[in-house]
């Protein structure tokens, strides 16, 4: 599990895009192949999340599912990808995420705008509770060691 940070448009000095990578394959393309089986409409209308252009409050705490700084709180979940157009809004793959002493799970997978959709079948992605915090510190801009606190157990 780890977080890639990386620039939108792959241009110097652009917006940056956090793109989740489960056993080093982008959550981009597991979740259109995913689509593409289940004969969705619109399969694979992702991209990571563009950290400039939504407010999502302290990384870590965000990508631990924290009430306080989840995107769209209070939906049960937290968008892990956005639209290919960079707006997170726009069409977001939310999912819960779960943490325990030892994992952190992400399950639950949902469309917003696709309620019918059945994601059962998709995940749930299960990572060490350590591995994953060092790569949300990481992805935040703090070293494995240094950065916010651990994540808050569920």
């Amino acid at each position: 599990m780890r977080f890639d940070v990386r620039p939108w448009d792959g241009s110097p000095g652009a917006a940056r895009e956090l793109v989740p990578l489960v056993d080093g394959v982008s959550l981009v393309e597991l979740v259109a192949g995913f689509e593409r089986a289940a004969g969705f409409d619109v399969p694979g209308a992702y991209a990571g999340l563009v950290l400039e252009h939504s407010r999502f409050g302290e990384l870590t705490g965000y990508l631990a599912g924290a009430p306080e700084s989840s995107y769209r709180a209070g939906q049960g979940g937290i968008a892990l990808l956005g639209c290919d157009c960079g707006e997170v809004g726009c069409w977001p793959l939310q999912a819960r995420v779960v943490v325990d002493s030892a994992h952190v799970t992400w399950l639950g997978f949902a469309q917003p705008f696709r309620p019918r959709r059945d994601y059962s079948g998709f995940g749930p992605f299960v990572f060490r509770r350590e591995q994953y915090e060092r790569a949300a510190r990481e992805a935040a801009g703090h070293g494995p060691d240094t950065g916010p606190p651990a994540l808050a157990r569920a």
